[in-house]
């Protein structure tokens, strides 16, 4: 049955713009939370929450929709200059606009309805996407075009979705965060593995420009479907430079142990994801097997995220979330080392699902973490803060694998990588003591500034989450 808005939610949220009151365990729509544990995905958020059901339908379709533009544009370049530097200049642009778009929609989606700045950015992509199809459709497609569009989409996409992950608590309540972020996570996943086939078949059956007009056709979709969100007004705050609240929204992150700790296991995992470089690689050097072996080891770690997501229901109820963190966060660098030891690509394959999945429930327990622990006025540029490492950590642990493969063989490589992310994690594990002893249950009236720190020696945290 879906919910309506409930005036007993409104009223209790008044005084912290939309956040969920303390101790309420009704969330903005007046559904009340299940805090129950399943091994498997519970689907009673999807069918009982009308907002978040359409926030999963459009996110969806978004997905799909930049799935399909990950092959088409390196396609395309690949096509016009026969330079797969080229190709990773437009990654590496895109890359760049997502890690400023995020920053930026951090410090926006705190200021903001985060209604009107998600539809806002989902429009403004979907331009750029329209404007992609129109230079595929052309005689002489122009690369500089490809480039300034993977820079646009890459910049206002990731400012949606800042807007939509500091806008889930409003629409699920905090009771609820552990299911959303894992309908989040699959959406992900499985767009992950489906939308770059479905966008190569586009491609190999009616060119580059269709691929390209059905990305737009997708975004139009998505936007259609977001508008029936409710409004969602950010906490009344006096106004700051830009550079103030995100220079604020960076010191949270050291005032908080907590929530500073989580970014930081979360940026330390990340670097994992940078082993994709090494694939083709390994396939030939060491596996011996060809192209189609290759992108099945590709879709491994998706695949195994895609696991975690559809049996990680019981992570909500699990009390020491952040011992649960630190110790999936190591054991996800155990599964990459193995990769240095085998020759068998089935291994290597179980081995990177091993990964994909032990990664992917490290980063459901940050998702849950960060929202429970981050107050209201400050869950855009935190949610910013942490998405921003993500990207920024794959990319260095791209940088940190290729510089060790000039130096040692690729197995070498791997293992030396994953023994210093291993120790990594184990000395985060002694000196993050406050996140060791953090539980799923939200820390209320947490100070948001060194001067609120100052000002409350003895935060309302239980005895073992105080650093």
């Amino acid at each position: 049955m879906d919910t309506q808005p409930a005036p007993e939610a409104s009223q209790e949220t008044r005084n912290e713009g939309h956040a969920v009151s303390p101790g309420s365990s009704r969330d903005p729509t007046g559904a009340v939370a299940k805090n129950k544990s399943t091994l498997l995905l519970d689907l009673s958020l999807l069918r009982e929450n009308a907002p978040f059901r359409t926030v999963v339908i459009a996110r969806t379709l978004s997905v799909f929709s930049l799935g399909m533009l990950t092959v088409a544009a390196p396609v395309q370049i690949q096509e016009l200059t026969g330079s797969p530097m080229q190709v990773g200049i437009a990654m590496a642009l895109g890359g760049a606009g997502a890690f400023a778009g995020l920053l930026a929609g951090g410090v926006l989606a705190d200021r903001w309805d985060r209604r009107k700045l998600i539809l806002f950015a989902r429009s403004v992509c979907g331009i750029g996407f329209a404007a992609l199809a129109v230079n595929g459709f052309s005689a002489s497609p122009s690369v500089l075009a490809i480039y300034a569009l993977a820079l646009w989409d890459g910049f206002f996409s990731a400012l949606g979705v800042t807007a939509l992950l500091a806008a889930t608590p409003f629409l699920v309540g905090r009771d609820n965060l552990g299911a959303a972020g894992q309908f989040n996570m699959l959406t992900v996943r499985m767009g992950g593995i489906l939308s770059p086939a479905i966008g190569g078949m586009v491609i190999a059956s009616y060119g580059v420009g269709w691929n390209y007009l059905a990305a737009a056709i997708g975004a139009l979709l998505t936007v259609a479907q977001l508008m029936r969100l409710p409004p969602m007004p950010p906490a009344r705050r006096e106004p700051q430079h830009p550079l103030r609240a995100l220079g604020a929204g960076v010191g949270y992150l050291f005032v908080n142990r907590l929530v500073g700790a989580v970014v930081a296991v979360g940026a330390l995992v990340s670097l994992g994801g940078g082993v994709r470089i090494l694939l083709p690689a390994l396939a030939e050097e060491m596996y011996r097997v060809g192209p189609s072996a290759v992108g099945m080891m590709y879709a491994a770690a998706p695949l195994g995220a895609t696991a975690a997501a559809l049996t990680g229901g019981w992570l909500g109820g699990f009390a020491r979330s952040g011992a649960l963190l630190l110790a999936s966060g190591a054991a996800a660098f155990v599964a990459l080392g193995s990769l240095g030891f085998v020759s068998d690509p089935v291994v290597a394959f179980v081995a990177l699902a091993g990964f994909g999945y032990l990664s992917s429930i490290a980063s459901l327990l940050q998702f849950t973490l960060v929202q429970r622990h981050t107050p209201e006025h400050l869950l855009g540029r935190v949610n910013g803060l942490w998405a921003a490492q993500a990207v920024t950590g794959d990319a260095f642990g791209a940088l940190a694998l290729g510089g060790l493969t000039r130096v040692f063989p690729l197995t070498s490589a791997i293992l030396i990588f994953s023994l210093i992310a291993l120790l990594s994690s184990g000395a985060m594990a002694i000196g993050f003591r406050s996140l060791r002893f953090a539980s799923s249950k939200r820390s209320e009236d947490l100070p948001s500034t060194s001067a609120e720190k100052s000002a409350r020696p003895q935060p309302q945290l239980s005895k073992t989450e105080k650093a």
